[in-house]
């Protein structure tokens, strides 16, 4: 592990060929949205409702819509920041040939980055889809059924579960998303965490698979993680302004 400075990482950033961006929550959290493990994350303040429990009961069910339909867990409302509009200027360079992602906000997509370079790991929060034949729905036709006459949403073309299009805990990792980021991680040559702890896999088995592929591995996160002692690059700093000092926007 080397430690790097902005400057080092301008340098890294401007020798790669083909660079994958790979983000976490401490992207977002400069939008204000809460990270999930620690003081004051939204894993302190409610427990999360496993996959199968959401599918067996009820209640759960109504519980995750509160969730969603009241903002508790703070996942979906806010803009994107510094950090986001910086990544989305590597993608529209042609630096960046994707971004891999652990959130489920959409503020990639929403900062400019285009849906088909965003590779979500954990799903997104901002549509549901149905459990049974995938089926998108958007949040907004599904809110007013239920906030008003308590309606658990139920999918219009097939009848089978509507659920917010996050992975929950229990459920299976979606392949496709999985597949794409393992071809993107391989084929790059230079690979950038952003924000990310590093401790939720197998997602943050990416970095580690660029670097054993020959890949140069940097990493950007306001704390030390597990994988900075095998990492080319490590700056701890916060993501916004450090992307903003590296990547100008002419």
């Amino acid at each position: 592990m080397n430690a790097m400075s902005r400057a080092d990482l301008a340098r890294f950033i401007a020798d790669a060929r083909r660079l994958v961006v790979f983000t976490g929550a401490g992207v977002s959290t400069e939008s204000g949205i809460p990270d999930f493990r620690s003081p004051g994350g939204v894993w302190s303040r409610m427990k999360p409702i496993y996959f199968q429990d959401f599918v067996a009961n009820a209640e759960k069910r109504r519980e995750a819509w509160e969730r969603a339909f009241t903002g508790r867990a703070g996942w979906t409302g806010r803009e994107p920041n510094a950090g986001h509009h910086a990544v989305a200027r590597l993608v529209a360079q042609g630096k960046a040939s994707c971004v891999i992602t652990q959130n489920v906000d959409n503020l990639h997509q929403a900062s400019g980055v285009p849906a088909d370079q965003v590779i979500e790991l954990h799903g997104n929060a901002s549509y549901a889809k149905c459990l049974e034949c995938e089926e998108r729905h958007e949040l907004d036709e599904l809110r007013e059924g239920f906030l008003k006459a308590g309606e658990i949403p139920y999918c219009r073309r097939c009848g089978g579960l509507v659920k917010t299009a996050t992975i929950s805990f229990g459920q299976q990792m979606p392949a496709e998303p999985m597949a794409r980021a393992e071809a993107a991680t391989l084929e790059c040559d230079a690979f950038l965490v952003l924000g990310s702890s590093l401790v939720v896999y197998p997602a943050a088995g990416f970095p580690l698979m660029a670097r054993e592929n020959g890949a140069k591995l940097a990493i950007v996160n306001r704390e030390a993680t597990e994988l900075d002692a095998c990492a080319d690059l490590v700056l701890h700093d916060e993501i916004g302004p450090a992307l903003t000092a590296v990547t100008p926007s002419n």
